[in-house]
């Protein structure tokens, strides 16, 4: 194990005592279908990768897509609102569709009516939008809205619409609901037909709890109310999370409204779902808005308007995503194929869940501590009650919550893909972790929002951590994921956690001169300021002139002037500023963004910093930025400038060099489009040469883009307040700052908590030098304290002058 071995109560438990040992029957795999079979065929895109984020979105297999698109090339479908023969067959597939959706819930066409939407949430409006609500009036209280507040946020937003009806909205715990469910309690007047509705999860999409399906008989036929009002209560089960790997069956279950997802049971398509709607309530619905295809007859200049017949013509409004719908067809056949239907899928993954809360429910620190605190209403006893969810978070050794965040990005290292934040599903989230309303609004105002990294304030966290499995998880997944919380939790290491590479990444191609080159800074001090998030590791090109002659640039430069150091000062950095006055040591610039370093004693300024740092990326088929975190081997692609040939020279080992011109030829420049940290940038493509280079390289289709040197790019304003006139930065293809500076003996304190030791001695986790080439610096220097720099408010170097 990596950092060194375990702590007692870390070791992995075993799967086949775990399953001799259970008290129930578990199943894992699809009996003679080998699943490694079907991973290595299906999903041979997952080499490498554990992807734990199923109950977010699950994957498709290649034989879906496959036989998809072998479907389009052989038919023509038509729209089906025409009368050709491409429209009546792309009516009767859609039809067909339809049936084989209602069998899947073990129902038919005489009982429920399937609408398709744009996806579960879209399902859940039309609900709010078309459900016979009763406003109160003198003769009457008005209908109630009640929702279980453990409900996805699109349950909870159709509150909005009830509310501009003035009706009385209800949020009601699910301890509430188990308790009215223990004591019958029933409405005082069961003949008032006042209509009510009440919206439920089959399956907490934050812990996995499976609420009681039985809850929906026992609502409609007034054995229990979530609330004590006459009248009738109509049941919305949300279906989406409970679907993705279990079972429905609505002949027995027979609620009033499903809504669904079907990329959450088939990974694709997206962006589709559906209302199952029970066809004795459908007489009740209203419908108010009428477009293509819902109209029997109409009038453009008269208020005449007569909807169709059908209930599911009255409510498709326009045409419907009929291609994404066939594709429906081949992912059930999928399914069935290679699994052998739900009942199978619910099995296997809830062994794997089981599995998986088991070993890390009894994962200890030496002094007893649990590793991970645990967020469930059960026991993960049985499939009947609990989803395969896992919701937690990690601790330290003294009980403290570490953010999801640091987890979140240490998952990443190894290539885990997880789930963080509350998962839209906020009530589940102030429940499980103890979150007032009065903390949500504070937390609001501090700055965090759904969906961002701030995951502790004050100390409390404002979410958690979710693994979640789908049909085609392995044991390998889950141990996977078990061996790296003990791998950074539980590894011994003089007292300090190891932090670990992500497996397979290439070595850092590293060297320092023999001798360090430094020039005199002073400094000016104030708050700590914002740096660049660093990718992990970078080359530095080594073989090159000692300085570079600017002739024909525009000074200022930024220069380095050769001093000799002591090796322990070349190896360490200068500990609490007691050696010599502030220094620069090394200035390095990154023309290709995220890959390895071009090291220069001399070098002009430009308006965007050191001139052609971060100039160009290299982005994959779609124009999209890659990194060291999806691929590692950039940091094998080692640029350095030529100034007075005009050229970046691009070389990396067992391929030839390739010239890139430094500027664009205006006449031949491809302008496109990408994306910086959530801006916009203008750029043009440097041609197909270095494109097939790159590609030959990384295996994979890319291109490699410039930033157009017509285009201008604004630092974002820093902590709320708008930058002086004139003094807004403009930006390259860096994150968010022109220059990034990195202080040796910052370094040097956070090298010294990561060494490591073992019974032959001291030994380094991490080289100093590898270590502080992690940091991806422009501006490297040395003579001062460590962390010192987070208060300098100013920093001038010869007659340049820096602010943060």
């Amino acid at each position: 194990m990596a950092g060194g071995t375990a702590q007692p109560g870390a070791e992995l438990l075993d799967f086949a005592q775990f399953r001799e040992s259970s008290a129930r029957r578990l199943v894992y795999g699809y009996g003679r279908r080998s699943l490694r079979e079907l991973r290595a065929r299906e999903f041979g895109r997952l080499a490498g990768t554990v992807y734990l984020d199923h109950a977010g979105a699950t994957l498709f297999p290649e034989s879906q897509l496959t036989n998809f698109t072998k479907d389009l090339t052989e038919n023509v479908y038509g729209n089906p609102h025409s009368q050709n023969i491409s429209s009546k067959l792309t009516h009767d597939t859609v039809e067909q569709v339809r049936y084989r959706i209602l069998a899947h819930f073990h129902t038919s066409p005489e009982d429920y009516s399937v609408i398709f939407t744009a996806g579960s949430t879209a399902a859940l409006k039309l609900v709010a939008e078309a459900f016979p609500w009763v406003s109160p009036g003198p003769e009457s209280s008005g209908s109630r809205f009640c929702y279980l507040t453990d409900s996805h946020t699109s349950v909870v937003g159709m509150r909005k619409v009830t509310m501009a009806m003035n009706v009385t909205c209800i949020p009601v715990r699910p301890e509430d609901v188990w308790l009215a469910e223990k004591q019958g309690t029933a409405a005082s007047d069961p003949d008032c037909q006042l209509p009510h509705l009440f919206c439920y999860p089959a399956q907490s999409n934050f812990s996995g709890t499976r609420y009681p399906l039985s809850w929906i008989g026992e609502l409609k036929s007034g054995q229990m109310c979530p609330v004590s009002v006459p009248g009738k209560w109509f049941v919305l089960l949300d279906a989406a999370s409970h679907v993705s790997t279990s079972p429905l069956d609505l002949s027995v279950h027979q609620a009033d409204f499903v809504p669904l997802s079907f990329y959450k049971i088939f990974g694709f398509p997206t962006g589709l779902g559906a209302l199952l709607v029970n066809n004795r309530v459908a007489p009740l619905l209203r419908k108010t808005y009428f477009g293509g295809g819902t109209a029997a007859a109409y009038l453009a200049g008269e208020d005449f308007y007569v909807p169709r017949q059908s209930m599911v013509e009255r409510f498709e409004d326009g045409t419907i995503s009929f291609l994404d719908i066939i594709a429906l067809k081949h992912g059930f056949d999928a399914l069935e194929r290679l699994t052998g239907g739900m009942e199978n899928i619910k099995q296997h993954t809830f062994t794997l869940a089981q599995y998986t809360y088991t070993a890390l429910s009894a994962l200890r620190y030496p002094n007893g501590a649990p590793v991970a605190r645990i967020y469930s209403d059960t026991e993960f006893s049985s499939p009947e009650v609990q989803g395969p969810i896992i919701n937690f978070n990690v601790l330290d050794d003294n009980g403290n919550i570490i953010g999801y965040s640091e987890v979140d990005k240490m998952a990443s290292l190894y290539n885990i893909h997880v789930r963080t934040g509350c998962f839209c599903n906020t009530g589940a989230c102030q429940r499980h972790l103890g979150i007032s309303n009065e903390m949500v609004k504070k937390h609001h105002q501090a700055g965090h929002v759904c969906g961002d990294n701030v995951d502790l304030i004050d100390g409390q966290p404002t979410g958690s951590v979710r693994i979640s499995f789908g049909y085609m998880s392995t044991l390998e997944d889950a141990q996977a994921f078990l061996r790296f919380i003990i791998a950074t939790r539980l590894c011994p290491s003089d007292g300090q956690h190891l932090l670990q590479a992500t497996p397979g990444e290439p070595a850092a191609l590293l060297a320092e001169s023999e001798a360090e080159n430094a020039v005199p800074a002073t400094v000016d001090r104030r708050s700590p300021s914002p740096q660049e998030d660093a990718s992990s590791d970078s080359g530095i090109w080594n073989d090159l002139p000692i300085a570079v002659d600017a002739g024909g640039l525009h000074p200022p430069l930024l220069e380095v002037t050769r001093t000799q150091q002591t090796p322990s000062e070349k190896a360490a950095g200068v500990p609490d500023g007691g050696l010599g006055p502030h220094v620069v040591t090394n200035l390095y610039l990154y023309p290709i963004k995220s890959c390895a370093a071009f090291e220069v004693t001399r070098w002009p300024l430009g308006k965007q910093g050191l001139l052609y740092d971060r100039s160009w990326m290299v982005v994959n088929h779609n124009g999209i930025c890659l990194s060291q975190k999806q691929e590692p081997r950039l940091c094998l692609i080692q640029p350095f400038i030529d100034l007075q040939q005009g050229i970046m020279v691009v070389k990396a080992k067992g391929m030839e060099p390739i010239e890139v011109p430094l500027e664009e030829n205006n006449k031949q420049a491809q302008i496109c489009q990408s994306k910086v940290c959530a801006d916009r940038v203008n750029t043009y493509d440097c041609g197909e040469e270095i494109s097939s280079w790159l590609s030959k390289l990384l295996g994979r289709p890319c291109h490699l883009i410039k930033q157009s040197s017509n285009f201008q790019r604004n630092a974002r304003k820093k902590h709320g307040k708008d930058p002086s006139p004139g003094t807004t930065a403009t930006l390259s293809l860096v994150n968010e700052a022109q220059y990034l500076l990195i202080n040796r003996s910052s370094v040097l304190e956070l090298h010294q908590q990561l060494n490591t030791s073992d019974e032959n001695g001291k030994v380094e986790s991490f080289p100093m030098k590898d270590l502080i080439s992690r940091f991806r610096a422009n501006i490297v220097t040395n003579g001062t304290r460590a962390f010192e720099e987070e208060k300098w408010d100013e920093i001038s170097i010869g007659s340049l002058r820096f602010q943060p």
